[in-house]
This record gives C-alpha cells, structure tokens and sequence, in this order.
C-alpha cells in the first residue's frame, strides 16, 4: 500500500523534546520523556478525532500484533539463528474485569528500547511501513499497519496504557507507558520470552460510554468476528463455558481456550475445497438471512488494482429494501481486517441487493483506516463488479430460469428503476435482465424473447398497463390486438410504462400502448370507414362532449373494440396509467392525461346514441353519455369524481 506523505508530514511536527532523568529505583532507571505543546494537540486529536468508532482500537492492536509476528516470521526465513515454528505464533486476549484492564499479547519480534522510542514515542512513524521499504522484494508479505497511528487509537478507551516488550535482537525487555499526552516513561521490565503485551487500564463508565462492555468476553468475541476474523494468526482468549459434572451430573463452570477467529477467509481457500454448503453457511452467518442465497459469484482480478470477490444474489429482499433505511454495499476488506462494513461505493443502486466482501490489498485508506483515500481505485473495482453481476445475471437467467424470477420477484422492481432512474443511459447494461407478462405465453418473457416471436413484418411491441395482469387481459382496448393475433406485454409495476419509455427502443422496434390513440390496426379500407362514420356523428359527438366539458379531448367510434361499447385512449405522451401514477406521489402536482372517450361502432349503444341525437332528446343523451364516461374510468382504474350523481342517472336509466 502507498504511503502518501502524512506520516513525515506529522513525524516534522512531533519530534519529541526528551528529559532523560536517572532516577534509579533498585536498578531500575526510569526515563521520563515529554511531548512537545504541539505534540499535544496532535495526539489529542488523534484520540478524539480521526477514529470515528471507539471499538476500532481493538481491530488496530489486534492488527498491530499481527504485523509483530509476520516480521518474525519472516526473519526466521533468513536468519537461521531464529528458530520460529509458525504453529507457535498466536495473539491473546485477556480481560480483567477486576483489575478494569485488557490485554493484548503476542509473541512476534518485541521492541528494543530503541524502537520503542521511535515506534511509539514518535507518533505517525510506522515500523511496519519502515520494514516493508526494506522488504520490497518478498512478494507475499502482507503487513497492516502503514501510518503509525493504529497504536494511538487505544488511548480512546484507556486512562494509561502499559506496553511491555522484548526484542530477538535484545536480552531485555522494555516497558513504555503512559496516560496520553502528558508524556511517557520507559523503564526496564521482566518479561522473558520475545513478543509484545499491551496492557489497557480502561477508563470509568460515563453517561454516553460504557467501557465495561471491552471486558466482556461475549462482545470480544464478537469485535474480533466482525474486524479480525481473518488475521492469519489465531487470536486466543479464556472463555467460561457451562458443562456437566461426568460424576454427579451437575452443571460446572469451566475456564477453556478459544480461538476467536477463522484465520482463512473462504474467498481465499482453493475453489476444490469449499463446497456449495460452505458457502452458504458463511452468507447466512456473514449477512444474518434465514435463506441461502440464490447465487454465488466468486471471482480474482490481477491488474492495476487487483481484489478478490466473494458475492451473493439474495433469494429473498429484507424487510426494509425498499425503504430510506435500506443500506447498500459490500464489506471492504483489506490484508484480513474489515476496513468498512458497508462500502456503498462499490454497488451502483441498481444492484444494491447484493451482498458480500471486497478484499483487495491495493486499496488506498485513510490514515484511520476507516475511509478510503483514493476513489479512482474504488471506481475501478466497482465498475468491474458491475460487469461481472450483469453477466452472472444474464447467466442465472438463463440456465436457472426458475430461480431468476424468484429473484426477479422480489428485486425486478430496482433493476427496472435502474433503467428509470438513468433515463435510459443503463439500458444496455438492464434491458436484458427484466422481465414482463406475456398475453400469450402466459409466464414472464424477457424483451428478446418478445422480439424472437414477433410477426414477420411487426415492427411494433405492444404493452398494456394495470394493476394485475388478470384486469390487464379484460381491458377493452387489450380486445382487437389480441384478435389480430399480437402478443401484449402486460405491465403491472408502476415504474413499468416509465422504463420502456426511457427504453425508447428495443431492436429497432418501437413500443407501443395498446390504448394510446394512435394504435394501428386497421386496414386502409377500415381506416376510410371509421373516418367516414366519425365525421357523419361530429354533431353527435358535441353535443355529448358539452356533457363532459374538459374531461376528454374528444368523442370518437372506433374498430378497437370488439365487445365492450366504450373505452378510454390517451393522447400525447402522458397515459392514463402514467397519470395515476403520478398523481400518487406525495407532494406533486396533480396531472391529467389528454383522453379521448372511443365507442365502439358496432355495439347497440351507439345505434342509441344516434336516436337520443335524432330524437333531440337532449337530456337523455347527457345521461347515457356521463354513465358510458363513468364507466370507462371505473374501467381504467380511474376515480370517479361524482359517484352519486353517476348512481342516481343509472337509477333514473333503469327505472324507464
């Protein structure tokens, strides 16, 4: 990982100003050492400012004891003086719930005086980076720590801490200690064996921290489960388990070891050895869901910014994925400790249903390691997830079809909102991965499908909106397109009509609303008729619209119809189902599509209407024509806006 200057940028400003006082204690000497005022401010703001979440001390020690073992791990490969068996190496864990402290103890290459005073009284001088400038040349080393701050991150928690260290370069050991930015001490200690124990003497509850919560063994655990699971070392801890007495059957408390954590992530693992349960169980465990995962995507990048994958597709969407609460992103992992949670910005919104990791040892972080530093890396990485999802998608779809619309069930909606959402600029990336009702396979069919069983000739794909499929197909201006024997998209989503209007094409055929005004259908000959038939009511058809003032545009006859006397067509861009949809949202204006009322020319009720006409029986004409009005909105799904008024003419109808 690069270092971009913040750490010589900090090291300038604190340098420390050192009072070496001999004051002897038995043989003991204690030197009493101060940070400079500048000093202060610095490492108090530290402390308090550049960790945003108290908990991540835990993960820096943790990380810090890691990087301790790796360098003598990797001394011992060169130096046949250092006798290391790496089942040996380990980090524990110990609480004092008595005493209020926490220990972190490991047995890597320790810290002469010497170090102790660059690594720890210099803040933001790194000995992990310092060793990995030296080591350029070994290829599978993989240190933490970069900035030199991680250690800092304790004092979040701690009164004072204790480090008690013991180098393989020296026969004794050293204690640092201190209470933050009052300054430190460095006297001689005890321990025997190389490796490193840091010592926290936890501050006192307060009314908006409980540090009590850092000595329970339960929430420990699951500090390391969440951040450190994969540290390549075992992290151990004693822990009180319960269990039965073999002589009286009673139950005991026992103290065991425990290792805390999996050490190998699974994405790491060769492919052969994990099975499909494996993996499972770990999304279940990782991502608390009930259900295994429709699908499973693991992949490895080489490049610029390499990264390895470990993705799932949910079978199910959680409770709260469509709602303002929902958070999007994948877990970001980087050398086997978690770096974020939820790195949003990998994950476009479209696929923010799926869940998994990131690990990638090139991502530039921040100096707390909470944020990432560099986006253009990240950018990277996501615009290649992006690429690999969709093809994992078009592959789920089409070799495991019934699975695909499970899923397709629950997160069609946001793969459609992605083509909305981006006004049709992420057409070519969704359009093959949605999925409509067709009229005439009855299931759902995919655009290329619908194209692949077109007409010789059709140039047109024909949809139809509502609210389920089964009002859609009793739809009045579904009847004729049905006749002529063309397949009708059923849309039944209210973002549905919106997509394919951003869609705009697919193919090079051009989509079209069965109940728009401008459907075409007819013949020359029949187009001839109806205007002929059209023109000869224009009298007819004012005299009704005087009745419905600005509802409709205007009143016509039509061919579309085959059994049903009236139906409504839209004019313009705006549809009638658009206008329902729109006029749902909260704090919007209301809007009205331009209608025009069609009757069916070959149904009675028009022979009717032309006899109320000739009758001049005014009256009556307004009534028959408010009720066909009525009940050409009940059809569309359209309010009524005075139902009394419409029951009392049906009444007044009925009872001649």
């Amino acid at each position: 990982m690069k270092n971009y200057g913040i750490g010589t940028l900090i090291l300038t400003l604190l340098k420390v100003r050192t009072k070496i006082v001999g004051v002897i204690k038995g043989e003991i000497i204690v030197k009493k050492k101060q940070f400079k005022a500048e000093s202060k401010k610095l490492l108090d703001m530290m402390i308090n400012s550049i960790y945003t979440n108290k908990e991540i001390f835990l993960r820096e020690l943790i990380s810090n004891a890691s990087d301790a073992i790796d360098k003598l791990y990797y001394r011992s490969l060169t130096d046949k003086k250092v006798n290391v068996k790496k089942k040996d190496l380990e980090i524990w864990i110990k609480p004092d719930k008595e005493a209020r402290t926490l220990t972190i103890t490991d047995n890597g290459i320790g810290m002469t005086e010497e170090e102790l005073e660059n690594n720890l009284g210099t803040i933001a001088k790194s000995g992990s980076e310092l060793f990995k400038e030296g080591n350029t040349k070994e290829k599978d080393i993989s240190i933490i720590g970069q900035f030199g701050v991680g250690f800092y991150s304790a004092f979040m928690v701690s009164d004072r801490v204790e480090v008690e260290s013991k180098s393989i370069d020296s026969d004794q050991a050293m204690i640092w200690e201190s209470s933050g930015a009052d300054g430190y001490t460095i006297k001689e200690g005890s321990r025997k064996e190389n490796g490193t124990t840091i010592t926290l003497y936890l501050k006192e509850n307060t009314e908006d921290n409980s540090y009590d919560e850092f000595l329970e063994t339960y929430h420990l655990q699951q500090l390391v489960h969440k951040y450190s699971d994969y540290i390549r070392y075992p992290i151990k801890m004693m822990v009180t388990e319960t269990k039965k007495s073999e002589k009286d059957d009673k139950s005991e408390e026992v103290q065991t070891e425990k290792t805390l954590n999996s050490q190998i992530p699974i994405w790491k693992k060769p492919r052969k050895d994990v099975k499909d349960e494996e993996y499972q169980d770990f999304y279940t465990d990782k991502f608390y869901d009930y259900e295994k995962p429709v699908h499973i995507i693991r992949s490895e990048v080489e490049g610029r910014c390499s990264y390895q994958t470990l993705l799932f597709i949910p079978s199910h969407a959680p409770y709260d994925y469509y709602t303002k609460d929902y958070e999007k992103g994948l877990q970001l992992y980087s050398k086997g400790v978690l770096i974020m949670d939820k790195c949003s910005e990998l994950l476009p919104d479209y696929f923010s249903f799926v869940k998994g990791i990131v690990d990638s040892e090139d991502v530039s972080l921040n100096i707390s390691r909470e944020t990432l530093q560099e986006n253009y890396q990240i950018a990277s990485i996501a615009k290649s997830l992006e690429t690999k999802i969709k093809k994992e998608l078009e592959s789920l779809l089409e070799n495991k079809r019934e699975d695909y619309e499970k899923f397709f069930h629950d997160f069609g909606m946001q793969l459609k909102y992605g083509i909305y959402s981006t006004y049709g600029m992420k057409k070519d990336l969704l359009q093959d991965l949605i999925l409509f009702y067709s009229s005439t396979e009855k299931k759902l069919t995919t655009l290329k499908e619908y194209v692949s069983r077109m007409k010789e000739g059709q140039d047109t794909i024909y949809y139809a909106c509502g609210e389920t499929t089964d009002k859609i197909d009793l739809l009045p201006q579904t009847e004729r397109v049905k006749e002529k024997g063309y397949e009708i998209l059923y849309l039944t989503d209210y973002v549905d009509e919106f997509v394919l209007k951003c869609l705009t094409t697919y193919e090079e055929k051009k989509f079209q609303n069965v109940a728009e005004d401008n459907l075409d259908l007819d013949t020359e000959e029949e187009k001839e008729a109806i205007k002929k038939a059209n023109e000869e009511a224009k009298d007819l058809f004012d005299e009704m619209k005087k009745a419905l003032k600005d509802e409709v545009t205007s009143i016509s006859y039509t061919h579309r119809l085959k059994n049903h006397p009236v139906c409504l067509t839209s004019k313009g861009p705006l549809s009638v189902e658009m206008e329902k949809v729109l006029n749902t949202m909260p704090n919007g204006e209301k809007v009205k599509a331009e209608t025009v009322m069609e009757i069916n020319e070959d149904h009675p009720i028009a022979a009717k209407l032309q006899a109320l006409y000739q009758k001049k029986d005014t009256e009556a004409l307004q009534t028959y024509t408010k009720i066909l009005y009525a009940q050409a909105r009940l059809i569309e799904g359209l309010p009524i806006e005075n139902p009394t008024e419409i029951s009392n003419l049906i009444c007044e109808v009925l009872s001649k």
